[in-house]
């Protein structure tokens, strides 16, 4: 007799749906109501100087401390907006010339974007990638372009002096947090410390009131992997609704103080909108971790989970098995990391089960109960948040309901359902595009996302929806069957764990379904070869090729015909490029650009030249055949 597992306690505040159908079309929303929110987020950080100024909002590891915490109090943090915010209106910076922001997640990043927001003027955090990994720079000059900044911020010269003097007008103000003596072009140059001096007037609290919803705070760009990166317009309305349906879907958020350990990125929107924005909505403190779900980086993750307890914790997939993986030898970060979580949530790809159930029974272990694994769906032009499970239960891909406020538009799109957004967290368009913002929507005011969604269950519509992947990845082989690139994938990853991080789907126009796999690091302990070791010696390994093998068998005993047959796959030696728009540097691989890309492989793929190929063994066959 098996007795249902016991979940810490937290609370689902979407459970029911209401659908309606007209046109052809079919339109969902949640049975709540959106209550009232904010006008603007500038408010929640005069609030909390207020109610709580010497508790934390963001910290960060200190070089200069040891390596210690260094803390920013939400007095300091108001403080230093109204003095940054009163520097950026004494320079006429505005939505025309707005503040660019290139570097990490800092203490001196978020004071900029608070000090910016809080003097009403748009800002825009750029990906470091654009100047530090980039060789040709043609994304960071697109944005520089897009937005004609009137000042740009970077850590120091010596850094990233080679990219701006590629891209940025010698006219613009460049402020550096450290004056390394490199340098960054013929331009006027201001010292951090320097803006951080302003003294603040009353000009820029009066600034701050006369913001308000439609006050746009600031853009960020699209990872433009199929053309170049579009700026998203962020306004207070987004941000705000935004918070507000993420409590309501989540009430538990408020239970108590929250408290994040995180590293997404800040020029990313589950970063730099949903984190950075939850923490200081709720009087909450954010740990920057400037670690990341690579090999290089993880450790620093996994020391400060075992340093920091979060309530509230997001990450990747691949970072939910690096950190699954660590627990089964480290009883100190299971420890810590489970000692008040109140939620996990994932986002970006498919969790796979077994590092699902890893996570549950490291909880179990060690506090007798599980800590509930979310998920939802959402985008940039979201806010992000915009549908989140509805129960504990939830499977991978299950995306559930749509938050307060957000009417669905389900519409059909040859043999998929394509899923579109109204409401007041969704993005007004893009940035001097009024092309794209024009196909963006449709004639009802909807924003078209390129997500297909099907129902977890046709017949109980308040479980609600689960992904059935892009429509633009989706493709016909050459016989005319349609094969669905979005579930294929996620079931290859969770075949595949924890061996594989991602998959592209190949076989456009072509008599079979094959897949370029992307490793992760544990493939090299099948191999028992160190990370020196080139990775093509690694595919050539026999434990490693036995694996692939047993993988493809594995898939073709539960495929049903051609369309979800997995007929041929390799691991890729070559990771894939920021430059060439295969991943943004938050780990998300794209289909379209890596197919593009190497258009070569996939052809030697197919025709079976490339090295190293795997098939399913003949005896290893579906249930049933395609035509």
């Amino acid at each position: 007799m098996t007795t249902s597992p016991v979940y810490r306690d937290f609370t689902f505040g979407v459970t029911r749906a209401v659908l309606h159908e007209a046109g052809g079309n079919h339109y969902l929303r949640c049975e709540q109501a959106l209550e009232p929110y904010l006008e603007r987020m500038s408010d929640r950080l005069v609030h909390w100087a207020q109610q709580r100024p010497d508790a934390t909002l963001f910290a960060q590891r200190d070089p200069a401390l040891g390596g210690q915490w260094r803390h920013l109090s939400f007095a300091q943090a108001l403080d230093g907006a109204r003095r940054i915010g009163q520097a950026l209106l004494d320079r006429g910076l505005s939505i025309e010339r707005p503040l660019v922001i290139l570097g990490p997640n800092s203490l001196d990043h978020a004071l900029l974007a608070l000090g910016a927001m809080y003097a009403g003027v748009a800002f825009c955090a750029v990906s470091p990638a654009y100047s530090l990994v980039s060789k040709d720079y043609d994304k960071l000059r697109h944005v520089m372009q897009t937005l004609t900044p009137g000042l740009v911020f970077a850590p120091k010269a010596s850094q990233y002096g080679p990219s701006i003097d590629a891209v940025l007008p010698p006219e613009v103000e460049l402020v550096l947090a450290e004056l390394d003596g490199s340098s960054a072009g013929s331009r006027r140059i201001t010292p951090w410390s320097e803006l951080l001096a302003t003294p603040a007037t009353a000009a820029v609290d009066a600034a701050m009131r006369a913001t308000g919803p439609e006050t746009v705070v600031k853009f960020l760009f699209t990872s433009g992997s199929t053309k170049l990166p579009k700026a998203v317009i962020n306004t207070q309305r987004m941000i705000c609704s935004n918070q507000q349906q993420m409590v309501q879907s989540s009430p538990s958020l408020c239970d108590e103080p929250m408290v994040l350990v995180d590293w997404l990125p800040w020029n990313h929107t589950a970063g730099g909108n949903s984190d950075f924005f939850m923490a200081l909505y709720h009087g909450g403190s954010l740990y920057i971790d400037e670690g990341k779900p690579t090999a290089d980086l993880i450790g620093q993750t996994l020391r400060n989970l075992r340093e920091v307890a979060p309530t509230w914790y997001f990450n990747v997939p691949v970072g939910y098995e690096a950190i699954a993986r660590a627990m089964d030898t480290d009883a100190q970060l299971r420890r810590n990391f489970f000692s008040r979580l109140r939620q996990q949530l994932y986002a970006g790809a498919a969790l796979s089960q077994p590092i699902q159930d890893a996570l549950y029974a490291h909880a179990e272990r060690e506090y007798g109960e599980r800590v509930v694994m979310t998920a939802g769906l959402g985008m940039t032009e979201s806010s992000p948040f915009a549908l989140f499970v509805t129960n504990p239960h939830s499977l991978a891909g299950h995306v559930g309901l749509p938050t307060p406020g957000l009417e669905l538009k389900l519409a059909p799109m040859g043999d998929k359902v394509e899923i579109r957004y109204r409401g007041p967290n969704i993005t007004p368009g893009y940035w001097r595009n009024p092309e794209a913002t024009a196909e963006a929507f449709d004639e009802e005011g909807f924003f078209c996302t390129g997500d297909a969604v099907a129902w977890i269950d046709p017949s109980n519509i308040h479980l609600g929806l689960k992904f059935d992947g892009r429509i633009a990845e989706d493709f016909k082989l050459a016989t005319g069957t349609f094969v669905s690139v979005g579930p294929l994938r996620a079931r290859i990853i969770a075949a595949g764990a924890p061996y594989v991080q991602d998959a592209v789907i190949t076989g456009l126009n072509l008599h079979e379904v094959g897949a370029l796999l992307m490793p992760t690091p544990d493939l090299r302990k099948l191999a028992a070869l160190p990370a020196t070791r080139p990775w093509a010696e690694m595919v050539a390994h026999p434990a490693v090729k036995a694996w692939l093998q047993q993988l493809l068998d594995g898939l073709a005993q539960q495929s049903t015909g051609s369309a979800n047959r997995l007929a041929r796959a390799l691991i890729i030696t070559e990771p894939p490029s920021l430059d060439l728009g295969e991943v943004t540097d938050k780990g998300s691989i794209n289909q379209r650009a890596v197919l593009k890309h190497r258009a070569a492989l996939v052809e030697a793929l197919h025709d079976g030249s490339a090295e190293h190929i795997a098939t399913p063994r003949p005896g290893a066959r579906g249930q049933a055949a395609s035509p």
